[in-house]
């Protein structure tokens, strides 16, 4: 609904596009009013563009609550704009005046708890119009026409929200309305609280704590509907309006007759999926069968005829009063002036004054319930008379309905001599013919009726007052609690907002930190160390072979001088020996000692040759052990940084679940503390509300009491009158008696005797009207106390009765409380196991999944371990078949010589010197540390190489990194000269390796997912 700027503001072009410009005060006249209730006033009117009769509603947006009620009005406005049904109550028109919307709507004779036995508007009976209930057969033709108006509403998601008897209209041919459209929703469902206390269905009762509701509680409206036209008044009707909305809501459904049960049963079904809607009830029997087609109109016809015999009978006793006023007094000329209203109410069969003249429904208590129940008059039979005239002569404006306004006499002489002329009126004045004079419009109303709901709405303004505040107060509960949880709903939104943005950041934090840390490995890798470091190696061990040469020739220069001097010696020694065989041995001598020493120099190169190959062939071997392990190395960083991830991201979902927990259990309490403050509340307001209708009963009883004391002395004295009136008849008897007597024994004794006779009869009569007095006095004096002792038992009686009726109502209305009491602490134990069942499922969801994704975290080590190994295992046994065809061993190259272990060339970088694991069987840390099976992961050389373990990174205890190079004195500085050819062959470096060491080769049968597959791989450090 939009909300203008302020009330009754019609800048806004929707708002202001329902309302007509014009000035209604221009557009209609003869107002006069026929209705009142808590909205404001009903009138008859008429539009003087076309002399149709309309009925008018003036509401007021002005006061107190003056929003709300401007927000009513646009309401109702729209609702009457969008509806258009034979059933429905026809919209004209809607004027702004001074702060008062005229609502024009199509006027008709009245509601039918009017025709039927009350208006329902008090606590308390009113007269009637008729003295027993309608026929079942005129409520199922009423509750026929209204279903058809039903069906239309609810077939466009409409629903009435306040179906009862004084909001159900007729015209009169007999044509069912529904009116009073002041509680009407536009969209199905609804959830509000508005409507009649005891017309109200079950579910808008408890709407505002169980859900919404449907079109379905017109349906139940209606069959209380039904009851009030049989019954005369709805159930709960003698019960304050509070309690009745607790017994609507939990007690059983309403006791039945049997006119028509099985369709009230079918309209009270307490659960709104079990209740039929408005189409299936057009269908029902009771609906359906057969009645005469003017049974509406026979019922309207015998109302207008019952309204007319009230307003005859109450212009009678107005009648008496003013002659005895002209006999009592010096008005003359009014015997006169009633004789023309007499006149005017024998014509019409009404009283000239707004009673008669139209029906309002009984109003809703609240505001939010306001109608107008008026239709526009359908056209009667005209009178002969031109009614232009007739309302030429009367120029009064009634106010009040209960006043007769006595015309002037220039009027009396001027309808006189109009009088003889009007049966010559010709009838075809078809404008005049149009205009209907007020005191000929059809009514189904009493002239009291009017004035009595004016008097009644003035003095139960306070009750009113009450249920509009009541429902007020639940709309304001309904409100700011739906306020209260759409600020906790959004409180709850923006902190999980806050916590996925953290989770966010740290995610992309996260992600951002691996993706540097896999560059920075990216670029470790990719540097081109080994090549360098290969040719270090090679210029180390070729500059070392270059020494070992130079030093290897200079010692053969030596021994070959000193050979020559041995030699020569010899044969200085040897002096037999010619000098030409010396000088030839001794050449021969030279020649085969240098041809010894080419052969050792070239068996040197040789084996320098086969040693430099070895050597790079072990170095490369390194190189790449080594690379395997900077890459486990890095693989390890890694995978322990996803972890570390992992675990703190798991860490920050626990927290924020717990964040959330605590936001929830907090939110939860905000609700439940406002809904039980708002309980209290309205069960304050109930018991307060119930306290103060006591007193109000108990006051309107005393004051009951106290005016029938006051009408105790006119009852005594009439008694008084009508026991000395007896009294009177039986001394006149007895005196006609006693002259009788006298007579007949004044002829039958002698004249003598007559004083004698005489003077005993009178004491006789003396005698015997003494005791007559006596009983006079006696039945006075009796009659006096035994009235005044009844009246004290009887209103005594009428309290107890009272104040037990009372005590009962608010012992109910304690027990419901504390039955809803109850259930409301039942309902928020209830929605905190909810809350906590919720909880604890998400925190299963989360453990499950934070399981679910550690699990799948270790697959993916597992198996990128896995890979690693097994491509570097591809690579080692690629190199070691390769080393196969290049001729070395693979026992050779995957040891290292005692010359790799004690030397080192210059310019080595530490990070690349391979670790080297002892052999006697104790193993480096591995890629986890299996605290299980205390196995390490190992690959072999498929050709039963020596074992080359590779840990995580961790050095060898003790042992330290062996360096890679020779000794200072190189590999044969050590050596006998006698076994440096020997030693220096590669035969003789196959046949010079241990057993020992071969022992710890590891064998390539072994695969290497048999060596993953203990599970020591999963741990890390």
């Amino acid at each position: 609904m939009p909300n203008a700027a302020r009330t009754g503001s019609l800048k806004d072009p929707e708002i202001a596009d329902l309302f007509f410009k014009e000035d209604p005060e221009k557009l209609f006249s003869d107002l006069r009013e026929i209705g009142h209730g808590s909205f404001g006033a009903v009138y008859f009117a008429r539009d003087v563009r076309t002399l149709e009769v309309v009925a008018i509603k003036k509401m007021s947006y002005s006061g107190k609550q003056s929003n709300e009620k401007w927000q009513d009005i646009i309401k109702e406005v729209k609702f009457l704009q969008r509806i258009k049904h034979p059933n429905s109550i026809e919209y004209k028109g809607c004027y702004l005046r001074e702060h008062t919307a005229w609502l024009v709507m199509e006027y008709c004779l009245g509601s039918i708890c009017l025709s039927s036995e009350r208006p329902l508007q008090t606590k308390f009976f009113l007269p009637t119009v008729h003295k027993k209930p309608l026929q079942e057969m005129e409520i199922a033709a009423i509750t026929h026409g209204a279903l058809q108006g039903l069906a239309y509403l609810h077939s466009h998601n409409m629903i009435h929200r306040d179906i009862k008897a004084g909001n159900i209209l007729l015209t009169e041919p007999g044509q069912v309305k529904l009116a009073d459209f002041g509680s009407a929703s536009i969209a199905s469902p609804a959830n509000s609280f508005v409507g009649t206390p005891y017309w109200m269905a079950p579910e808008v009762i408890l709407a505002m704590d169980e859900g919404q509701y449907d079109g379905k509680v017109d349906i139940w409206s209606l069959g209380i509907t039904c009851i009030e036209l049989a019954e005369r008044k709805p159930p709960l009707f003698n019960m304050n309006a509070m309690s009745a909305l607790y017994h609507i809501a939990q007690n059983e459904n309403p006791t039945l007759t049997d006119y028509f049960r099985n369709f009230v049963d079918s309209c009270l079904q307490k659960l709104p999926h079990d209740r039929p809607n408005s189409e299936e009830l057009l269908k029902h029997a009771f609906v359906q069968r057969e009645r005469p087609d003017s049974v509406l109109i026979d019922l309207i016809q015998r109302t207008k005829d019952a309204v007319r015999e009230l307003d005859n009978l109450q212009y009678r006793k107005m009648k008496k009063i003013l002659f005895q006023e002209a006999h009592n007094g010096p008005a003359a000329e009014v015997p006169d002036d009633e004789e023309e209203v007499e006149h005017s109410v024998g014509r019409t069969g009404t009283v000239n004054s707004v009673g008669s003249n139209q029906s309002i429904p009984s109003m809703s208590i609240s505001a939010s319930s306001q109608s107008s129940s008026v239709n526009s008059l359908p056209d009667a039979t005209d009178d002969n008379k031109s009614e232009v005239d007739l309302m030429e002569k009367d120029q009064t404006i009634i106010p009040n309905s209960s006043m007769i306004h006595i015309k002037p006499s220039y009027q009396e002489e001027t309808e006189a001599q109009k009088q003889p002329t009007e049966p010559q009126s010709p009838p075809a004045q078809t404008p005049r013919r149009q205009y209907r004079n007020r005191e000929h419009f059809a009514t189904i109303r009493t002239a009291s009726l009017v004035t009595r709901q004016i008097q009644e709405h003035e003095q139960d303004s306070e009750v009113r007052e009450q249920m509009s505040g009541y429902k007020r107060m639940r709309r304001q509960h309904q409100k700011h609690l739906l306020a209260l949880e759409n600020k906790l709903k959004g409180e709850m939104d923006e902190h999980r907002l806050k916590l996925d943005k953290e989770l966010e950041n740290q995610r992309n934090s996260f992600a951002a930190e691996m993706d540097k840390l896999i560059k920075k490995h990216q670029c470790t890798m990719e540097k081109d160390t080994f090549a360098n470091d290969e040719k270090k190696f090679l210029q180390h061990i070729q500059s070392q072979q270059k020494k070992e040469l130079n030093s290897f020739l200079e010692s053969q220069k030596r021994e070959y001088k000193l050979r020559k001097e041995q030699l020569k010696e010899e044969l200085n020694e040897n002096q037999s020996t010619p000098k030409k065989e010396k000088q030839e041995w001794l050449s021969k001598q030279k020649e085969k000692f240098q041809h010894f020493q080419a052969e050792e120099e070239a068996n040197l190169l040789r084996r320098q040759r086969q040693y430099l190959e070895l050597e790079c062939r072990r170095f490369k071997r390194r190189i790449l052990i080594a690379r395997h392990n900077v890459e486990q190395d890095l693989m390890r960083e890694e995978l322990n940084k996803r972890q570390t991830q992992k675990d703190l991201e798991h860490a920050m979902l626990l927290r924020h679940h717990e964040s959330v927990q605590e936001l929830e259990f907090r939110h939860l309490s905000n609700i439940q503390k406002m809904r039980a403050e708002q309980i209290r509340l309205q069960h304050q307001t109930e018991l307060t509300n119930q306290l103060e209708y006591n007193k109000r009963r108990e006051r309107e009883l005393r004051r009951k009491h106290v005016m029938e004391v006051r009408q105790q002395p006119k009852s005594l004295k009439s008694k008084e009158l009508q026991i000395k009136k007896q009294f009177q008849d039986a001394c006149k008897t007895q005196t006609r008696q006693y002259k009788a007597l006298r007579n007949q024994l004044l002829e039958s004794i002698p004249k003598p005797e007559h004083k004698t006779m005489l003077k005993r009869l009178k004491e006789e009569q003396t005698r015997k009207l003494a005791i007559l007095a006596e009983q006079y006095d006696h039945t006075i004096n009796n009659m006096l106390s035994t009235q005044a002792l009844r009246l004290d038992e009887a209103q005594e009686a009428e309290c107890q009765v009272l104040r037990m009726q009372l005590q009962q109502e608010l012992e109910l209305l304690n027990a419901y409380q504390s039955k809803i009491k109850m259930q409301t602490d039942a309902q928020q134990e209830q929605e905190r196991k909810e809350l906590e069942q919720r909880v604890s499922l998400r925190r299963a969801l989360l453990e499950t999944k934070i399981e679910e994704e550690m699990l799948t975290l270790q697959n993916e080590r597992t198996e990128r371990i896995r890979s690693l190994l097994e491509r570097q295992a591809r690579e080692i046994e690629a190199f070691d078949s390769e080393s196969m065809r290049l001729g070395f061993s693979n026992m050779v190259l995957a040891n290292i010589s005692p010359e790799g272990l004690s030397h080192s060339f210059p310019g080595a970088p530490a990070s690349w010197i391979p670790h080297q694991h002892h052999s006697d069987g104790s193993q480096g840390t591995q890629w986890g540390s299996s605290t299980g099976s205390g196995a390490g992961h190992h690959y072999h050389s498929s050709q039963g190489g020596a074992q080359a373990q590779q840990g995580w990174g961790q050095a060898i205890p003790g042992g330290g990194l062996p360096p890679w190079g020779h000794s200072p004195s190189g590999p044969l500085g050590a050596m006998p000269k006698s076994s440096m050819g020997m030693r220096n062959s590669p035969q003789a470096l196959r046949r010079t390796t241990s057993a020992g060491r071969t022992e710890q080769g590891m064998s390539r049968s072994t695969s290497i997912t048999s060596q993953i597959s203990n599970g020591s791989h999963l741990s890390y450090t």
